[in-house]
């Protein structure tokens, strides 16, 4: 059984408005959930549960297909928050789903890991400075997913655990990442912009991507460390509030079309497990939500770790497939061919 999770959200947030990002409408996300659907009845899944929104895009994008696949909207209460996606994930996970394959952002991805950690996750980009993931097809991401989820192909063929940053403060908060945790100073935890470089502190990333956007690319564009690298990057910044401070300025792209000047004094390599120790006052952010206030004083400990989400990635997926031949059907192949030779249609 195959999970697809929609966040009608993403991809519609106020950080387009200060950049030059497109918008991913609901029309595009009903497009991307029929040919996930379509792709995934074609790997062989039986059976589909989709995250219900106040928007129809499931429903709409389901209704008049004729597939031999059985569509199942879930049905939960709808809060127009990122606790919906968790809500579906959970009921996914509670029905027995193998895979799920998640419409959104960083965050989105961030959000379902926060209730099932060992999630078979596929991530399809429609947010804005997203490095999570995959900008893909949605017809090869359904059949990558549907090949996982119906036990044709095995997850360890398909997928890699992914790193996550965990985070434990003083006053006993507790969060996680996926990308990024930053400390920002004179903040505010209301606000739904991307990071001022300067009101930056300090950057821990997963992934420091030199080829994204938002503050992968901080410590990117220093030392660069991918998904599959069994290490972090840390970055001390140098923020407004700090002028005495030295160090170099990096131009850097915090935005889709938006470049702006980030002052650093360090980027570091940290060993996955090893502990980093930031102190207050400030505000930290994860994957780019603001969340929570460190106190004058409070220390927070954060690692990162080999222990989030099994990522399921569609190029490995659709390789591993072609070496096992899960795509050939021989009667099937010799019936199409015959079809065609005869005039008619294959």
């Amino acid at each position: 059984m195959l999970g697809i999770v929609v966040n009608p959200h993403s991809g519609r947030d106020a950080r387009r408005l200060f950049a030059r990002a497109g918008t991913s409408t609901i029309e595009d996300k009903r497009n991307q959930v029929t040919r996930i659907v379509v792709g995934a009845a074609a790997a062989g899944i039986e059976k589909i549960l989709l995250s219900r929104d106040s928007f129809r895009i499931a429903s709409a994008a389901t209704e008049a297909l004729s597939l031999e696949v059985d569509c199942e909207l879930l049905d939960i209460e709808l809060t127009g928050h990122g606790i919906d996606s968790q809500k579906a994930a959970l009921a996914m996970k509670e029905a027995g789903c193998g895979a799920l394959v998640a419409l959104g952002g960083d965050g989105t991805s961030r959000a379902i890991t926060q209730v099932w950690r060992d999630v078979v996750l596929l991530p399809l980009s429609t947010g804005t400075n997203n490095v999570f993931p995959f900008h893909v097809e949605a017809t090869i991401a359904g059949a990558a997913a549907g090949l996982v989820a119906s036990g044709r192909l095995a997850v360890e063929d398909a997928a890699r655990r992914a790193k996550i940053l965990e985070v434990v403060c003083e006053s006993g908060a507790e969060s996680l990442a996926l990308i990024d945790a930053a400390l920002l100073v004179d903040d505010h935890p209301g606000s739904l912009l991307q990071a001022d470089p300067e009101k930056l502190a300090r950057i821990l990333l997963t992934r420091a991507e030199p080829a994204s956007v938002g503050l992968s690319p901080v410590g990117g564009l220093v030392m660069p460390c991918h998904a599959e690298d069994d290490f972090a990057v840390e970055v001390q910044s140098r923020p407004k509030a700090h002028p005495e401070r030295s160090g170099k300025s990096l131009r850097t792209p915090i935005s889709p079309g938006l470049y702006a000047n980030v002052g650093i004094e360090a980027v570091e390599r940290v060993e996955l497990g090893a502990e980093v120790r930031w102190t207050g006052p400030g505000l930290l952010a994860f994957d780019g939500d603001r969340e929570i206030v460190l106190a004058d004083g409070e220390n927070a400990v954060l690692r990162v770790l080999r222990k989030g989400p099994w990522v399921l990635d569609p190029g490995r997926a659709m390789v591993a497939a072609a070496e096992q031949g899960l795509f050939i059907d021989l009667g099937h192949w010799h019936d199409q061919r015959s079809g065609a030779n005869a005039g008619g249609c294959c």
